[in-house]
């Protein structure tokens, strides 16, 4: 990643009831094809207005009601790569606030579900691997993401195993004793394809995550029948198996996959074929990260896929052109498909912070993001 980059009793974290009803409200509204100036909820548009006059601007993520929504439908919201190290470091204070994803928050908690990828082991020891970026954190990332109301993160990617066997070690047992899921790693590969699976008020949903990107990590450590490490897509039986298992558990499947070429905003080949193995395997939703640019989104017959959601909590500067470019993608499922798709816009600050944009900087991201479709084969995604 070239850049100079015990499942838990569930608490729904959202802002106060009556902004996450509006902010909700808005949110389904707005879909990434629309480039329309309103793309943000108006949470997210007071955010923007907010983080102008100061960066410090408080959050206030207080534990709440879910807004109501007909029965046999959720929202699930999908941030892409977060890291807590150099400019980033600061974020592991996070406050009520100001939460570690700053005010974009707002959107993360105001959703029954969210998701991001955690890419960075979590050790204070072991040996950097022969590569050339290493990253690392404490186990209070995980509280830290838990605070900005996110409910679960992958860690299947290329840095979840920076430092070695003894910082795998240390991050299967921050993983054993984490405040939120964390998925694609662990002790063995019955562990690491392991889905998580809940409740949300009568939905039965279920998350898969694995590592389609070809590098040391994916060969060095893949998890085995006995062998610690992260859950590869590069082994396509075993991930479609696993989402085969959690189809017959659940009414929602989302596999989270690292995948995608650094820098290229359209999907690869492999990326096209694992995604339709999936959708076919019955796959609700298949999202990802790893190319530190957006790509874009669509429906691959009743299958959701998002090829690439970008930096979202980013550690330093990217080579790419459009890399600071982010956001929070949200999914509405009714009855099990995909009914409504979101995109709250947000671009990567000074800090490595993704702040919500509103207005012209708000139409600028999302018009991009809807001119990378066509490469992507997808087909519009319901508004």
């Amino acid at each position: 990643m070239p850049a100079p980059a015990r499942p838990r009793a569930h608490s729904r974290h959202t802002v106060a009831a009556q902004a996450s009803a509006l902010a909700l409200g808005v949110l389904l509204a707005v879909t990434a094809c629309s480039g329309a100036p309103s793309g943000a909820p108006a949470a997210v548009q007071s955010g923007a207005a907010q983080s102008a006059a100061s960066p410090e601007a408080q959050v206030d993520i207080t534990a709440g009601p879910t807004p109501s929504l007909p029965p046999g439908t959720i929202t699930l919201a999908f941030g892409g790569d977060v890291h807590f190290t150099e400019r980033t470091a600061s974020r592991l204070n996070a406050t009520p606030a100001d939460p570690a994803l700053g005010p974009i928050s707002r959107t993360v908690a105001s959703a029954d579900f969210a998701m991001v990828n955690l890419e960075t082991a979590i050790t204070t020891r072991g040996s950097a691997e022969p590569k050339l970026y290493h990253f690392r954190t404490p186990p209070s990332a995980l509280t830290a993401l838990q605070k900005s109301g996110v409910d679960a993160v992958s860690m299947a990617n290329n840095h979840a195993v920076d430092y070695g066997p003894a910082g795998l070690a240390d991050t299967l047992d921050a993983v054993h004793h984490a405040p939120i899921p964390v998925l694609g790693i662990g002790a063995n590969e019955a562990e690491a394809y392991k889905p998580y699976v809940k409740d949300i008020r009568g939905v039965k949903l279920a998350v898969v995550a694995a590592s389609q990107v070809m590098d040391l990590t994916n060969d060095k450590f893949r998890a085995g029948p006995k062998k610690p490490g992260i859950a590869s897509a590069l082994d396509t039986t075993k991930l479609v198996a696993a989402v085969k298992r959690a189809k017959a558990r659940a009414d929602v499947v989302v596999v989270y996959l690292h995948w995608g070429t650094e820098g290229q905003s359209c999907p690869g080949p492999e990326q096209k074929s694992i995604a339709a193995k999936l959708s076919a395997a019955g796959a609700t939703a298949v999202v990802g990260t790893h190319a530190h640019v957006m790509l874009g989104s669509g429906m691959l017959g009743r299958t959701y896929v998002n090829y690439g959601l970008g930096n979202l909590l980013w550690y330093g500067t990217s080579p790419y052109p459009h890399s600071n470019d982010s956001g929070i993608a949200t999914l509405t499922i009714a009855r099990g498909r995909v009914v409504k798709q979101g995109f709250a816009p947000a671009v990567v600050d000074g800090r490595g912070v993704p702040m919500p944009q509103s207005g012209a900087a708000a139409q600028s991201v999302t018009s991009r993001l809807t001119s990378l479709r066509p490469c992507t084969s997808l087909t519009p995604a319901p508004q």
